[in-house]
Protein backbone atom coordinates (compact mmCIF):
# COMPACT_ATOMS: atom_id res chain seq x y z
CA UNK A 1 0.00 0.00 0.00
CA UNK A 2 1.52 3.37 -0.99
CA UNK A 3 2.14 6.09 1.55
CA UNK A 4 -0.14 9.08 1.25
CA UNK A 5 0.98 10.95 4.38
CA UNK A 6 4.53 11.35 5.60
CA UNK A 7 5.54 12.67 9.04
CA UNK A 8 8.14 15.39 8.48
CA UNK A 9 9.48 18.44 10.25
CA UNK A 10 8.77 21.83 8.73
CA UNK A 11 12.37 22.03 7.49
CA UNK A 12 11.96 18.73 5.62
CA UNK A 13 8.79 19.73 3.75
CA UNK A 14 10.87 20.81 0.73
CA UNK A 15 12.08 17.22 0.30
CA UNK A 16 8.50 16.03 0.26
CA UNK A 17 7.69 18.68 -2.35
CA UNK A 18 10.42 17.18 -4.54
CA UNK A 19 8.82 13.74 -4.17
CA UNK A 20 5.46 15.25 -5.09
CA UNK A 21 6.98 16.85 -8.21
CA UNK A 22 8.54 13.54 -9.24
CA UNK A 23 5.26 11.68 -8.72
CA UNK A 24 3.32 14.33 -10.68
CA UNK A 25 5.81 14.13 -13.57
CA UNK A 26 5.69 10.33 -13.65
CA UNK A 27 1.89 10.27 -13.42
CA UNK A 28 1.54 12.83 -16.20
CA UNK A 29 3.75 10.82 -18.54
CA UNK A 30 2.72 7.24 -17.66
CA UNK A 31 -0.71 7.52 -16.04
CA UNK A 32 -1.89 7.84 -12.46
CA UNK A 33 0.30 5.50 -10.46
CA UNK A 34 2.05 7.23 -7.58
CA UNK A 35 0.03 9.02 -4.88
CA UNK A 36 1.07 12.56 -4.02
CA UNK A 37 2.23 12.30 -0.40
CA UNK A 38 1.07 14.98 1.99
CA UNK A 39 3.12 16.18 4.96
CA UNK A 40 2.06 15.37 8.51
CA UNK A 41 3.38 18.20 10.67
CA UNK A 42 3.28 18.22 14.46
CA UNK A 43 2.07 21.21 16.43
CA UNK A 44 5.73 22.09 17.06
CA UNK A 45 6.92 22.44 13.51
CA UNK A 46 10.49 23.43 14.35
CA UNK A 47 12.52 23.06 17.54
CA UNK A 48 14.68 26.12 18.14
CA UNK A 49 18.29 26.14 19.31
CA UNK A 50 18.80 26.53 23.05
CA UNK A 51 21.64 28.97 22.40
CA UNK A 52 20.14 30.93 19.50
CA UNK A 53 16.33 30.82 19.50
CA UNK A 54 16.24 32.47 16.08
CA UNK A 55 17.79 29.32 14.56
CA UNK A 56 16.54 25.75 14.48
CA UNK A 57 17.99 23.13 16.77
CA UNK A 58 20.50 21.15 14.74
CA UNK A 59 22.66 18.16 15.51
CA UNK A 60 25.37 19.75 13.36
CA UNK A 61 25.49 22.91 15.50
CA UNK A 62 29.10 23.39 16.66
CA UNK A 63 27.85 24.67 20.03
CA UNK A 64 27.16 21.44 21.92
CA UNK A 65 24.93 23.32 24.38
CA UNK A 66 22.52 24.28 21.60
CA UNK A 67 21.06 20.84 20.94
CA UNK A 68 19.44 18.27 23.22
CA UNK A 69 19.89 14.67 22.19
CA UNK A 70 17.77 11.76 23.34
CA UNK A 71 20.97 10.02 24.43
CA UNK A 72 22.14 12.92 26.63
CA UNK A 73 22.43 12.14 30.33
CA UNK A 74 20.04 13.93 32.69
CA UNK A 75 22.99 16.01 33.90
CA UNK A 76 23.83 17.08 30.34
CA UNK A 77 20.20 18.01 29.68
CA UNK A 78 20.03 20.10 32.85
CA UNK A 79 23.29 21.86 31.94
CA UNK A 80 22.03 22.65 28.42
CA UNK A 81 18.74 24.09 29.69
CA UNK A 82 20.51 26.02 32.44
CA UNK A 83 22.67 27.67 29.76
CA UNK A 84 19.74 28.22 27.39
CA UNK A 85 19.30 31.77 26.15
CA UNK A 86 16.30 33.59 27.61
CA UNK A 87 16.22 37.25 28.72
CA UNK A 88 16.27 39.39 31.84
CA UNK A 89 12.52 39.40 32.42
CA UNK A 90 11.68 36.94 35.14
CA UNK A 91 8.10 36.04 34.20
CA UNK A 92 7.32 33.04 31.97
CA UNK A 93 5.32 34.22 28.94
CA UNK A 94 4.85 33.10 25.37
CA UNK A 95 5.81 36.01 23.14
CA UNK A 96 7.88 34.57 20.24
CA UNK A 97 8.49 37.94 18.58
CA UNK A 98 9.80 39.76 21.65
CA UNK A 99 10.91 36.93 23.98
CA UNK A 100 12.15 34.22 21.63
CA UNK A 101 14.24 32.36 24.21
CA UNK A 102 11.46 32.06 26.78
CA UNK A 103 8.94 31.24 24.05
CA UNK A 104 11.29 28.45 22.95
CA UNK A 105 11.31 27.03 26.50
CA UNK A 106 7.51 27.17 26.60
CA UNK A 107 7.21 25.53 23.16
CA UNK A 108 9.57 22.71 24.15
CA UNK A 109 7.72 22.26 27.45
CA UNK A 110 4.40 22.13 25.60
CA UNK A 111 5.74 19.62 23.06
CA UNK A 112 7.13 17.15 25.60
CA UNK A 113 4.15 17.33 27.98
CA UNK A 114 1.39 17.53 25.39
CA UNK A 115 -0.09 20.53 27.19
CA UNK A 116 -1.28 23.54 25.20
CA UNK A 117 1.06 26.55 25.32
CA UNK A 118 -1.52 28.60 27.26
CA UNK A 119 -1.75 25.88 29.92
CA UNK A 120 2.04 25.66 30.22
CA UNK A 121 2.21 29.42 30.75
CA UNK A 122 -0.66 29.31 33.27
CA UNK A 123 1.03 26.53 35.26
CA UNK A 124 4.31 28.44 35.22
CA UNK A 125 2.90 31.58 36.82
CA UNK A 126 5.11 32.75 39.66
CA UNK A 127 8.17 30.79 38.51
CA UNK A 128 11.16 32.84 37.41
CA UNK A 129 12.81 31.92 34.12
CA UNK A 130 15.92 30.49 35.81
CA UNK A 131 13.80 27.99 37.77
CA UNK A 132 11.55 27.46 34.76
CA UNK A 133 14.49 26.25 32.67
CA UNK A 134 14.94 23.45 35.21
CA UNK A 135 11.23 22.61 35.05
CA UNK A 136 11.55 22.26 31.27
CA UNK A 137 14.74 20.21 31.63
CA UNK A 138 12.93 17.83 34.02
CA UNK A 139 10.02 17.48 31.57
CA UNK A 140 12.43 16.68 28.73
CA UNK A 141 14.31 14.16 30.90
CA UNK A 142 11.02 12.49 31.82
CA UNK A 143 9.89 12.34 28.18
CA UNK A 144 13.22 10.96 26.96
CA UNK A 145 13.78 8.44 29.81
CA UNK A 146 11.78 5.50 28.40
CA UNK A 147 13.15 6.10 24.90
CA UNK A 148 16.71 6.32 26.17
CA UNK A 149 16.20 3.19 28.25
CA UNK A 150 14.94 1.28 25.22
CA UNK A 151 17.90 2.49 23.13
CA UNK A 152 20.33 1.28 25.79
CA UNK A 153 18.54 -2.07 26.03
CA UNK A 154 18.60 -2.54 22.26
CA UNK A 155 22.27 -1.60 21.99
CA UNK A 156 23.08 -4.52 24.30
CA UNK A 157 21.31 -7.04 22.03
CA UNK A 158 23.20 -6.84 18.74
CA UNK A 159 21.79 -10.18 17.56
CA UNK A 160 18.23 -8.89 17.94
CA UNK A 161 19.07 -5.68 16.07
CA UNK A 162 20.61 -7.60 13.18
CA UNK A 163 17.53 -9.84 13.01
CA UNK A 164 15.23 -6.79 12.96
CA UNK A 165 17.29 -5.32 10.12
CA UNK A 166 17.16 -8.55 8.13
CA UNK A 167 13.42 -9.01 8.63
CA UNK A 168 12.77 -5.35 7.80
CA UNK A 169 14.93 -5.53 4.70
CA UNK A 170 13.15 -8.65 3.46
CA UNK A 171 9.74 -7.08 4.13
CA UNK A 172 10.74 -3.87 2.29
CA UNK A 173 11.93 -5.91 -0.70
CA UNK A 174 8.66 -7.88 -0.75
CA UNK A 175 6.67 -4.64 -0.77
CA UNK A 176 8.93 -2.83 -3.26
CA UNK A 177 9.35 -5.62 -5.81
CA UNK A 178 5.84 -5.57 -7.30
CA UNK A 179 5.86 -1.76 -7.37
CA UNK A 180 9.19 -1.75 -9.22
CA UNK A 181 7.89 -4.35 -11.65
CA UNK A 182 4.80 -2.26 -12.36
CA UNK A 183 6.93 0.86 -12.89
CA UNK A 184 9.16 -1.07 -15.31
CA UNK A 185 6.08 -2.17 -17.25
CA UNK A 186 4.70 1.37 -17.38
CA UNK A 187 7.95 2.84 -18.72
CA UNK A 188 8.49 -0.01 -21.18
CA UNK A 189 11.40 -1.86 -19.61
CA UNK A 190 9.39 -5.11 -19.31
Amino acid sequence: MPSTHVPVGEDQAQHLELVQDLARGFNKKYGAFFPLPAPLLTSMKKVKSLRDPSAKMSKSDPDKLATVRITDSPEEIVQKFRKAVTDFTSEVTYEPASRAGVANMVAIHSAVTGLPVAEVVRRSAGIDTARYKLVVADAVIEKFAPIKSEIEKLKLDREHLEKVLQVGSAKAKDIAYPVCQEVKKLVGFL
